[in-house]
């Protein structure tokens, strides 16, 4: 119990009550309310949840005014130099880095669980050619539990192990047959001699008439693009799954919910909002004037992909995924103006005053985007993408929060301020 506390005071009728204060490991501490309403009739008001911590978790910690990302106490710059995207996984799930002997039984069990059941390829059918791939993420990854009934006890500790790894391991092959199935091309099965992401490179690019061989400069910046979108707190597609989670839904419907989350464009969808600025931006030529533009608070124009909701400095990702965004484009060779536009806006961006002031460095959807696009993944399969990375962290927080003993149906409260209480009119007596 914690031994601090903080008193809150009411003006009108000068009550106080003390509630528990409590501190983390590291990071701010937190007042507990949980008795609020019970001592005061009183509710709290925090829309967006943005001054409020919806639970306890040891996963990821974020300090968003010193620029630092930590996933189970790991700096996330060491975790992209030296790991890889199923080393994190096993990190992020069970909480401590593998052992070999470890790490080869959770690779196995991952490469053992990439293909699904073939009566899944039936459900691409029932989707229009042109449906986005986000809603096929939608429908299929629910869908799953229709065909893995020998997982969905979640007071069972196997069974949310097994299903976890069915996830990690299944998404891949789900996010690009949304891929294949939009482009009129054959599903290509998982080929178990290749490693997670080279997988999936060969599973959305390789066809079957000629072999598909892998660019290990794409691979490895997909891999680090995988580990930084892993996890990231209490976002709102990781605040859903819980929410989702604490009903007692099966894990695969939790996961879908998630997924229908990030696919709003405020959450997911900021590297594809930065093509579309790219795109309206044109050329090189006009990279000045939109500059002006977006520091004018009376032009609607803005430069996507600068700044973040939470980093006040600069974002840790960033830094990681710029150096291997150059390193794709050098290695690809790819001629496009939309990445020229690109990387001059970067240029000039980072000498700006007005962006320096105001700490709106690039942040990982501007990189990230100028990446996708140059190894050919369209913008529509963007998002797709950035599930493709958070899954793990979304199931980490699933187990997370199932472990815990007792824990609570999910259940905001609102400030209501509609119509007080009124009696019905039969209709022949309303006034119109």
């Amino acid at each position: 119990m914690s031994n601090e506390h903080a008193t809150l005071s009411f003006s009108d009728s000068g009550k106080q009550v003390e509630l528990p204060v409590y501190k983390g490991s590291i990071g701010p501490s937190v007042v507990d309310i949980r008795k609020l309403y019970k001592d005061t009739d009183h509710f709290t008001f925090d829309p967006g949840f943005l001054s409020t911590a919806s639970c306890e978790s040891k996963i990821t910690y974020i300090d968003g005014e010193k620029g630092v990302l930590l996933y189970r106490g790991y700096p996330i710059e060491q975790l992209a130099q030296h790991s890889s995207h199923l080393e994190v996984c096993y990190l992020l799930l069970y909480g401590e880095l593998p052992t070999k002997d470890e790490f080869d039984q959770f690779q196995r069990s991952i490469t053992m669980h990439t293909m699904v059941h073939e009566g899944l390829k039936n459900f691409y059918n029932g989707f229009r050619r042109d449906a986005h791939p986000m809603a096929i993420m939608v429908g299929v990854v629910g869908a799953l539990s229709a065909f893995y009934h020998d997982s969905l006890d979640i007071h069972n500790p196997e069974h949310r192990e097994v299903s976890a790894h069915r996830l990690i391991a299944k998404m891949p092959t789900i996010a690009a047959w949304s891929y294949k199935f939009a482009q009129g091309q054959p599903f290509l099965y998982p080929d178990n001699r290749l490693g997670y992401v080279e997988n999936f490179l060969r599973l959305m690019f390789g066809v079957p008439a000629q072999d598909y061989e892998v660019n290990p400069v794409v691979a490895k910046a997909l891999e680090r693009l995988f580990i930084l979108h892993a996890d990231h707190e209490q976002n709102a597609s990781t605040s859903t799954v819980r929410l989702a989670g604490s009903s007692g839904a099966n894990p695969f419907a939790c996961i879908s919910a998630g997924i229908g989350t990030l696919w709003g464009p405020a959450h997911g969808g900021a590297n594809e909002a930065v093509l579309k600025m790219l795109a309206e931006i044109g050329s090189v030529g006009n990279i000045e004037n939109c500059i002006r533009r977006s520091e004018n608070p009376d032009d609607p124009f803005r430069l996507m992909g600068f700044g973040h909701r939470v980093y006040k400095n600069y974002d840790p990702r960033a830094k990681i995924i710029r150096e291997s965004c150059h390193d794709v484009l050098n290695a690809l060779g790819v001629d496009d103006p939309m990445l020229e536009v690109a990387l001059r806006l970067e240029e000039k961006a980072l000498k700006e005053d007005y962006f320096i002031s105001r700490k709106l460095y690039p942040n990982v959807d501007f990189y990230s985007g100028i990446i996708l696009k140059a190894i050919g993944i369209p913008i529509n399969m963007f998002t797709v993408m950035f599930a493709l990375g958070r899954t793990v962290g979304w199931i980490a927080h699933w187990m997370e929060m199932i472990k815990e003993p007792n824990t609570p149906i999910g259940r905001p409260r609102q400030l209501y301020t509609g119509p007080t209480p009124r009696d019905y009119v039969p209709v022949a007596r309303r006034k119109g």
